[in-house]
């Protein structure tokens, strides 16, 4: 019921994830990011995969190795998707024997999309493609360009309801925390939310790093 798109930036290093699913405030169990890594978790979620796995990352474990020690922390690692992406882009990612059919995956350098209770299994691989179509973009606008080829492609078997697209880089506050927890088109919603944002959001970065010489509200 969650169909997901995650990467890291080889040019500024940021890490971003846009996800939706027809379950209400998917945001705030599934997508994790910080500026030295990401960890998604879906399917049937277990959102301390999330915080533990930031944690690892900070502490310099390889994606590897924080997907392995969370699948091997949560209960019934079978029933959970997840994925991880480290400072260096390296990708590592579970999609259980029991997670919800049709459940699929496709990776490609530094990304890595996961869906399950897909209408098919192209899902993930349009949105791969169209994320990594969209090189030179901003990290969100390709994120944001990602999730709407899922959509287009099939989406889910349900409505989507829910939506999120999160961007760290550098500091320890997502620069783009955006969501949608409940609407009858919660991609559209955050498409309009996102290009809103777009436009303000280099100036709320600058006003935290010199408020003197930011622009003026």
């Amino acid at each position: 019921m969650t169909y997901s798109i995650a990467a890291r930036c080889p040019d500024t290093g940021a890490f971003g994830i846009a996800i939706t699913s027809s379950s209400i405030c998917v945001a705030s169990r599934c997508a994790w990011v910080s500026p030295l890594g990401l960890v998604t978790t879906q399917n049937v979620t277990d959102p301390a995969l999330g915080p533990a796995g930031l944690a690892l990352l900070r502490q310099g474990l390889g994606a590897g190795g924080v997907l392995s020690t969370l699948l091997a922390g949560t209960p019934e690692p079978a029933f959970r998707q997840a994925s991880v992406i480290d400072r260096y882009g390296q990708v590592a990612w579970h999609s259980g024997a029991e997670a919800l059919p049709i459940a699929a995956a496709a990776e490609g350098p530094g990304c890595i999309a996961l869906g399950n209770l897909l209408v098919n299994d192209g899902v993930p691989k349009a949105m791969r493609d169209a994320f990594l179509a969209g090189e030179g973009l901003p990290l969100a606008e390709r994120l944001m360009r990602g999730l709407e080829a899922g959509l287009a492609t099939g989406g889910e078997t349900g409505d989507e309801h829910a939506a999120g697209l999160h961007v760290a880089r550098t500091y320890d506050w997502p620069v783009v925390d955006l969501r949608v927890d409940w609407h009858e088109d919660p991609i559209g919603a955050l498409r309009s939310l996102w290009d809103r944002y777009a436009v303000e959001q280099p100036a709320f970065e600058s006003r935290a790093r010199s408020p003197s010489s930011a622009p003026a509200f």
